[in-house]
């Protein structure tokens, strides 16, 4: 597989991964303001913050998702506790991250409480199949 086709791939399964974690936020009582707020020097995947509670914290969400070829390898992975999505959430990332964050505040007037989230999907397109963790307030020292 060429590298522009495995790129393409990874761009096709993170969309997906995306969007099953917009379904989950908004199932979980969450109201999406907005998605993939993308600057040259990082990107948002989901910014929100939760209706049903009494809370004005908005939630900058990064979504990480790998893909099985059948639920039974997504199984065995759990099971053995291996390449687990929020993993590739790194020190680096959450840097780039925060530039971006400055930026949605910055454009938005928005100077209240925010958190770091992280949303794992595992998914198996062919069996429409996916489970969610969630993640709240990531923090790394």
């Amino acid at each position: 597989m060429k590298q522009t086709e495995k790129r393409g791939k990874r761009n096709k399964i993170g969309g997906i991964g995306e969007e099953i974690a917009v379904r989950y936020l908004k199932n979980q009582g969450f109201t999406v303001l907005e998605q993939n707020y993308l600057k040259k020097w990082g990107e948002i995947d989901i910014v929100a913050h939760e209706t049903l509670k009494n809370t004005k914290i908005v939630r900058f969400i990064e979504v990480k998702t790998v893909s099985y070829e059948t639920k039974m390898d997504l199984q065995i992975a759990i099971s053995r506790g291996t390449h687990r999505p929020e993993e590739n959430v790194h020190y680096a990332k959450i840097q780039r991250l925060n530039r971006a964050i400055e930026s949605w505040m910055m454009e938005k007037g928005y100077d209240g409480e925010w958190e770091i989230d992280v949303i794992a999907v595992r998914v198996v397109p062919r069996e429409k199949y996916a489970t969610v963790r969630y993640i709240k307030n990531v923090i790394f020292g």
